[in-house]
């Protein structure tokens, strides 16, 4: 699994890179403050929404501290996207939030 820290992600929103935030918790969770950008996807929607995602984009998968973000990442790798997990979720996250 591919893994990307929280500072690469920062850098890559700042500069508006081409690369899509997946945030897969819950409607409640992400309404406390999520990377701005980020599209809400709940882990237990991934396999439900997937035909919202394009095999030819980059995502960044995002949770609280990386695990559910980690099960999502191994889902759509094994499905043919290109995909990394954030290492330590929004508890490591020390960007703007929406």
């Amino acid at each position: 699994m591919k893994e990307i820290k929280p500072e690469e992600v920062k850098e890559l929103v700042d500069q508006d890179a081409d690369v899509t935030v997946i945030d897969v918790r819950e409607a409640d969770e992400v309404a406390e403050g999520h990377i701005p950008g980020a599209k809400n996807i709940p882990l237990g929607l991934l396999e439900f929404r997937e035909n919202e995602l394009d095999k030819n984009e980059d995502y960044i998968m995002v949770c609280r501290s990386g695990g559910r973000s980690g099960k999502a990442t191994q889902y759509l790798e094994e499905r043919g996207y290109k995909v990394k997990n954030m290492t330590g979720g929004m508890l490591a996250w020390d960007g703007s939030t929406q």
